[in-house]
C-alpha cells in the first residue's frame, strides 16, 4: 500500500470520527422536527432560503452542542457499554480539536441563521445549545434522578425552532409542538435506562432506575406516557388539526400505551428495547400526521 492510500484513509477515519461527535443520528432526528415545525407554520411554502439555511443552521448548533456533550462526558462515556465506543472516550480526537470543531460549528450554525433566517431563531437556538451543552449535561444530569424531564426542554426546541424561522414569533402553536416533545422525552429515555441500569450504575450518573428502582421507572413511564397521549390532543383542541390527525394521535397512543403498560406490568430487557424503538417511530409518525393534516385542510 502506497504512503498515500494510508494518509487517505487516516484522514478519513478521522474525518469520520469528528462526524460521530455530532451524533449524525439524533441531529437527524431534530432536523426532521424543525422542518416539520416550519412546514406546519407556513400557509403554504416556506420559501427555499429559510428551509435550507434554517435547517443547516439548526443541524450545525444541535452537532457542536452534542460534540461539547461527548467532550465534557468523556470520562463517563469510557465507563458504559453504550458509549465506550464513542471517539472522544477512546481518545480518537484530541481536546484541542473537539474544542475547535464543536466552536466552528456552533459559529457558523449561528451565522447562518442571523443572516439568512432571522436573529429570533439564531438566539433560541443558541439558548438550545447552552441548555443542552452546559446545563443539562454540566449541571442537571450528575445532579437529579429528573435530568431527563427537567433537560428534556432542550431536546424539545427544534419544532419551535423550525416554526420561528418562518414565522418570526414563538406562538400558541409552537409551545404546542414543543410541549409534545418536552413530554415525550421521559418515557422515552427511561425505557433505554431501564435495560441500561448496570450501565448506568457504573457510570455514577444518578438515573432514576438507579436511584429509585426500576418498578418505580416503570410506573413512571406509564404516567408519562398518559400524559403525552392528552398532550397530543392539543392541536386538535386548539383547531390546529382536524380529524386525520386526531385519529392518528389515538391509534397511537393507544399503541404507546399497551407498550408502557406492558413494560409496567410484565417488564423484560427485550420488551424495554422494543419500547425504546417504539417511541421514536411514534414521535415521528405523529408529527407526520399532523403535517399530513396540515396539507389536508
Amino acid at each position: 500500500m502506497q504512503v498515500s492510500e494510508i494518509q487517505s484513509g487516516s484522514w478519513r477515519h478521522l474525518a469520520s470520527q469528528y462526524l460521530a461527535l455530532t451524533k449524525p443520528r439524533i441531529v437527524m432526528l431534530a432536523a426532521f422536527c424543525a422542518l416539520i415545525g416550519m412546514l406546519l407554520a407556513a400557509d403554504s411554502f416556506v420559501p427555499w432560503q429559510v428551509l435550507v439555511f434554517g435547517v443547516v443552521g439548526i443541524s450545525l448548533l444541535a452537532g457542536a452542542g452534542f460534540a461539547f456533550n461527548c467532550l465534557i462526558e468523556r470520562g463517563i462515556d469510557a465507563r458504559m457499554a453504550r458509549t465506550r465506543a464513542r471517539p472522544m472516550a477512546r481518545g480518537e480526537v484530541p481536546l484541542g480539536g473537539a474544542i475547535m470543531f464543536a466552536s466552528v460549528l456552533g459559529v457558523a450554525g449561528a451565522a447562518l441563521l442571523y443572516r439568512y433566517v432571522n436573529p429570533l431563531t439564531m438566539w433560541l437556538t443558541l439558548a438550545t445549545f447552552v441548555g443542552y451543552s452546559l446545563v443539562y449535561t454540566v449541571v442537571l444530569k450528575p445532579a437529579t434522578p429528573q435530568n431527563i424531564v427537567i433537560g428534556g426542554a432542550s431536546g424539545a426546541m427544534p419544532p419551535l425552532l423550525g416554526w420561528a424561522a418562518v414565522a418570526n414569533e414563538v406562538s400558541a402553536q409552537a409551545l404546542v409542538l414543543f410541549l409534545i416533545v418536552f413530554v415525550w422525552t421521559p418515557p422515552h429515555f427511561w425505557a433505554l435506562a431501564l435495560y441500561r441500569v448496570e450501565d448506568y450504575r457504573k457510570s455514577g450518573l444518578p438515573m432514576l432506575p438507579v436511584t429509585h428502582g426500576a418498578e418505580f421507572t416503570r410506573l413512571s413511564v406509564f404516567l408519562y406516557t398518559l400524559l403525552l397521549v392528552a398532550t397530543t390532543l392539543l392541536p386538535y383542541m386548539i383547531r390546529m388539526s382536524g380529524l386525520f390527525y386526531l385519529a392518528c394521535a389515538l391509534v397511537l397512543g393507544a399503541m404507546f400505551l399497551l407498550y408502557a403498560f406492558r413494560l409496567w406490568r410484565a417488564y423484560s430487557d427485550l420488551l424495554a428495547r422494543k419500547t425504546f424503538g417504539f417511541s421514536i417511530f411514534y414521535l415521528a409518525a405523529l408529527f407526520g400526521a399532523l403535517l399530513i393534516d396540515h396539507y389536508l385542510g
